[in-house]
């Protein structure tokens, strides 16, 4: 564990700052009607397209009523974003603690703004796969967000729920990381996990 002091903080978005109560899951379902799903997910992921745009992009065998029912599912599925219970407390205190403060996501665009809108103030940086062009744990898309932040890698916390992209992807990009694990059935033998982000204010003065 790092024993420079954290300056700044970094979240991931969904799974630990929010989550989709109403999942309809649009783009995995047009991804089904592509030719090369795994080029379709990562232009959908490091461009900025909408389901509609991305549907063109990779001529989907979609038709234009399945397309607008894919439309109407995401508008749907977007509605129904909801902040984890403590995540508004906890940012406010961190905020108040000085703590500079951003999220880091890999995501298609659609769902960058409701998250946005949702939280309490605003943040000092957004990191966006689909603005960046690169996708976590690209050590490129961990440089530029603590350029950002104006703090060094080493004095920036990561805080993710996925164990490759934020923890380690950002552990060896000199980040600080806890891996998020809300739901978790079994132990983990990495020592800095955390169960809910309320216990992440114990471990930041």
């Amino acid at each position: 564990m790092s024993c420079t002091p954290v300056r700044a903080v970094l979240f991931d978005a969904y799974g630990t700052l929010c989550q989709i109560a109403d999942p309809r899951r649009p783009y995995q379902r047009l991804s089904r009607r592509v030719t090369n799903r795994v080029l379709f997910t990562k232009a959908v992921m490091t461009q900025p397209l909408t389901l509609r745009q991305a549907a063109y992009r990779a001529v989907a065998q979609v038709s234009e009523v399945e397309l607008s029912r894919l439309e109407q599912d995401l508008a749907q599925e977007l509605a129904s974003i909801r902040l984890f219970p403590e995540v508004v407390e906890v940012l406010s205190i961190l905020k108040a603690r000085g703590y500079r403060l951003g999220v880091i996501a890999n995501l298609a665009q659609p769902y960058a703004l409701p998250l946005q809108q949702l939280l309490p103030f605003e943040l000092d940086l957004y990191a966006w796969s689909f603005e960046q062009g690169h996708p976590k744990p690209h050590p490129q898309f961990y440089h530029w967000a603590c350029d950002g932040l104006a703090t060094p890698n080493a004095a920036t916390l990561m805080v993710g729920d996925t164990r490759v992209p934020d923890f380690h992807g950002a552990q060896a990009c000199g980040l600080q990381a806890r891996w998020l694990r809300r739901r978790a059935l079994l132990p983990s033998s990495e020592s800095q996990t955390l169960h809910d982000l309320s216990s992440l204010l114990d471990q930041l003065p």
